[in-house]
């Protein structure tokens, strides 16, 4: 027969092996991976150079599978939605735009250095004929901002103009 003590240990592995397993069907989306844009999640007043350009509500939703942004622009008149989330199988997140205007944009990256970093497949411009790249990078700031850096290619890499740079800051709370 088996000593106390390894029976006891035995059955404790298997109670956490169950717990683990009944927690992982009851939250999928609870890794710590899927929390890796977490940072990003609150109600933001987001700034550039040029001043305040606009506000962002950022939600978890879909049992926390999705990462939900509300944009709508200072000037009024421009508004987008995005919806990310952690690709399991491809080990990836993603990032899904779309806007008012028609626009949208489609990101694939990782969490890499403390920062999200997403990044367009090559695109072609009717418009501009060119053919270009889209790059966002997130950073989590130690004072709760956040920095939404874009960028874009139109030489396969080599160099990068800016679009936009942003920072997030929490909007005050009301009382």
């Amino acid at each position: 027969m088996f000593p106390k003590s390894i029976l006891m240990s035995l059955l404790m592995v298997m109670f956490s092996n169950f717990i683990a397993a009944q927690n992982s069907s009851q939250c999928p989306c609870c890794t710590p991976e899927h929390r890796q844009f977490d940072f990003w999640v609150g109600e933001w007043e987001t700034f550039s150079s040029q001043g305040l350009a606009g506000t962002n509500s950022i939600v978890i939703m879909e049992d926390s599978c999705v990462i939900q942004e509300n944009w709508v622009s200072a000037k009024g008149g421009y508004t987008g939605t995005s919806y990310n989330f952690y690709d399991q199988t491809e080990k990836k997140w993603k990032q899904i735009w779309v806007d008012n205007q028609g626009g949208n944009l489609e990101l694939t990256g990782n969490f890499v250095d403390g920062k999200m970093v997403l990044q367009s497949e090559e695109k072609y411009s009717e418009k501009n004929k060119v053919h270009y790249t889209d790059r966002i990078t997130w950073t989590p700031n130690s004072d709760g901002t956040v920095r939404q850096y874009w960028q874009r290619t139109t030489d396969g890499g080599k160099t990068w103009s800016d679009i936009f740079d942003g920072l997030y800051k929490p909007k005050a709370k009301k009382e």
